[in-house]
């Protein structure tokens, strides 16, 4: 009989990918803040998101990050490998060597690029579901990527066994509530949009895909536990010093901000990688004014 497979909760931070300054990857870089995020708490790792700039990376060099991820994890949380790929074939074939490499599980995107109807939408996602016997969590972001997935198809994804978790970035919190009215808690519920965290945890989430929190990974994870324990009073004080940061989880250049968050404080360095540039002149300064005014005030 097979194992029950595992119903995932808690926060699981989506990680950038560590770069040098000539946009070769940073390896060790990637290692250190997988160890810090790991020893503040986290229930999982989640590499090569939109976050982990996946469109941006060589097959190989998608490998080599969950690699180094599954590595330094060395069993002591769960590692999800994000999903993005343009063709099915292409899906299919790193659904294979995640599981090779040790991954325990998947966050699977739409296809990129093609925006795709319902129906193809729920063919890819039921086509790659197939593929691997391993549990995954479908990223859902009709923002980002055009394509959404709304309560009704995941109604109708239900028998899909290993499609165990949702990470609704619609940014709607409504869908919280319409997902469980439509499906009860036949889906481990995450929200992938990080200055909606409170908001989520009252209507009831399992989860939460941290962004912005990968630069701040303890506080992050004391607002968390404040929402499990119903301590909302301390999660809106915290939430409140959080907020401006998290906001810039919400910009086109995301990445770009986070990565300088994450200098900022002392976890990886802003090299992304093209066509994504540095950060420059007056929207550099804003960003980082926002940045230092919330870390000059850090909790302690």
């Amino acid at each position: 009989m097979a194992s029950p497979l595992p119903r995932w909760s808690g926060v699981f931070p989506a990680v950038v990918t560590q770069m040098h300054p000539d946009q070769s990857l940073d390896l060790d870089g990637s290692a250190r803040h997988f160890e810090a995020l790991i020893e503040s708490g986290v229930a999982g790792l989640i590499v090569c998101g939109s976050l982990g700039e996946n469109q941006c990376l060589q097959p190989e060099e998608k490998r080599a990050v969950l690699k180094c991820a599954v590595e330094t994890a060395a069993g002591r949380v769960p590692v999800l490998s994000g999903v993005a790929e343009m063709s099915t074939r292409a899906a299919i074939d790193y659904l294979h060597d995640g599981e090779r490499l040790g991954a325990a599980g998947f966050m699977i995107m739409p296809p990129m690029v093609y925006k795709s109807d319902a129906r193809e939408t729920e063919h890819w996602f039921r086509t790659l579901a197939a593929a691997t016997p391993l549990p995954w969590m479908l990223y859902n972001n009709p923002v980002g990527y055009h394509t959404d997935v709304t309560p009704e198809m995941f109604a109708r994804l239900a028998d899909v066994e290993n499609l165990t978790s949702i990470k609704e970035s619609s940014a709607n919190p409504r869908r919280i509530t319409e997902l469980r009215n439509l499906v009860g808690d036949r889906y481990q519920l995450f929200t992938g949009v990080d200055d909606l965290i409170l908001e989520c945890s009252i209507l009831g989430i399992d989860g939460w895909v941290a962004g912005s929190g990968i630069a701040f990974p303890k506080e992050n994870q004391r607002l968390w536990e404040l929402t499990r324990q119903g301590r909302w009073d301390e999660a809106r004080t915290l939430y409140r010093w959080a907020q401006p940061l998290m906001k810039l989880d919400t910009h086109l250049h995301f990445v770009q901000y986070i990565k300088l968050l994450c200098q900022e404080a002392g976890l990886g360095r802003e090299w992304v990688r093209e066509p994504r540039l540095p950060l420059a002149g007056e929207e550099r300064g804003q960003v980082l004014k926002i940045i230092r005014e919330a870390l000059a005030v850090r909790p302690g």
